[in-house]
């Protein structure tokens, strides 16, 4: 009976050293698929089940703990079938909590891992914390498809810590910014307008190509990519793309670079152009009627104007009153313009060659006729 007692009062001591909502060592005396059980000098082993040994769970409990470890566990609570409610993830969470404020106070960074994609941001996993970043802090610029950066792991800046309401907000773009300020201070130091740098596409909008060109982007106009048209940017250019571009101007108050892809080869207009001769006459197509003429096309991307003048003998108020779009016209070349890069065409002279072209004919046979007769008298 006395035995009994002793047991009894051995047991409730035990009870009462172990406490609710405190954090306890204990060793791992068994680990399976599901669960690890650990002896916390309690009566018996208690189960912990493999979603409380880490965040996020993993596939097995014998991929975070074995046989013999010694972890602290969280009490969450005492009694039941199994004795106890352990936790492993919340003892982590309290020491991770505790050095995550510790890193945010010294501006320190982190390394979070993106576990998926929620609305308006990413969840991350930071010493096995719950983070968030906002989609406005994940790059420099908006991210459509925020999916990609599922299973990476980034550098990231905590923003906001509270432990009270288990709340991590962080950001990658404030690091982000910072690097590229350093980069920018380097970079316009020693820039120059009309220099030539080697850069990679790292971003194509509408309107053009954003293309890095030493850790900081500049804008490549849609104008500026091609001397041929271009209808959009993604027609000649792609991500990741490596290229030389020229530096046409840039700002250093506000950052902003203009380059140039195209001013960094040759202009194929006046490889073009030493093609034709003033006084030919060429054939092409009409690709587009204006107030003061019509554009004939007379190769693909290289085009000439007929002005008003010059599409009919009569006098016409509109171009359509002499060709369409899509007509096939004979014209002769006039003036070829390489200051301003012009053709001036015209389908009247052509009318007129003909003209002064039968009129010598008929000169010329009117005076062999006449030879003729005088070598028969």
């Amino acid at each position: 009976m006395q035995d009994m007692e002793s047991l009894l009062a051995e047991e409730r001591e035990n009870f009462q050293e172990i406490k609710e909502h405190e954090v306890v060592k204990g060793t791992v005396v068994q680990v399976d698929h599901n669960e690890a059980y650990v002896d916390i000098g309690y009566k018996q082993e208690i189960p912990i089940p493999k979603n409380e040994l880490v965040y996020p769970a993993p596939e097995s409990a014998e991929d975070v703990v074995k046989v013999g470890d010694v972890i602290d566990v969280f009490v969450v609570a005492m009694g039941g079938e199994n004795g106890a409610v352990l936790s492993k993830v919340k003892a982590d969470k309290q020491v991770s909590w505790k050095e995550i404020e510790g890193v945010m106070g010294r501006g320190e960074t982190v390394q979070a891992a993106v576990t998926q994609v929620v609305k308006g941001g990413l969840v991350a996993v930071v010493k096995g914390v719950r983070g968030f970043i906002p989609a406005s802090q994940v790059e420099l610029h908006f991210v459509k498809d925020l999916s990609v950066y599922v299973g990476q792991t980034v550098e990231a800046l905590p923003i906001e810590c509270d432990v009270k309401k288990q709340r991590l907000v962080l950001s990658r773009r404030q690091i982000l910014e910072a690097e590229r300020a350093k980069k920018q201070e380097v970079l316009f130091a020693s820039l120059e307008a009309g220099q030539t740098l080697h850069g990679t596409v790292k971003r194509i909008v509408d309107y053009g190509a954003f293309i890095d060109i030493g850790g900081v982007d500049g804008l490549a106009h849609i104008s500026d990519l091609s001397w041929d048209r271009v209808k959009h940017p993604s027609d000649i250019l792609k991500v990741g793309q490596e290229l030389d571009v020229l530096v046409k101007s840039f700002d250093p108050e506000t950052k902003r670079i203009s380059l140039s892809v195209k001013d960094t080869m040759p202009d194929p207009w006046f490889e073009r152009a030493a093609r034709y001769e003033e006084g030919a006459h060429i054939e092409g197509k009409v690709i587009k009627l204006t107030d003061f003429g019509a554009f004939m096309e007379i190769e693909p991307g290289f085009d000439g104007l007929i002005p008003m003048g010059e599409l009919s003998d009569k006098r016409i108020a509109k171009a359509d009153e002499a060709v369409h779009v899509g007509d096939m016209v004979t014209v002769k070349i006039l003036h070829i313009d390489t200051k301003r890069k012009r053709i001036s065409l015209s389908i009247t002279k052509v009318q007129k060659d003909a003209e002064d072209a039968e009129y010598h004919d008929y000169m010329a046979e009117q005076k062999e006729a006449v030879n003729d007769a005088d070598e028969n008298k």
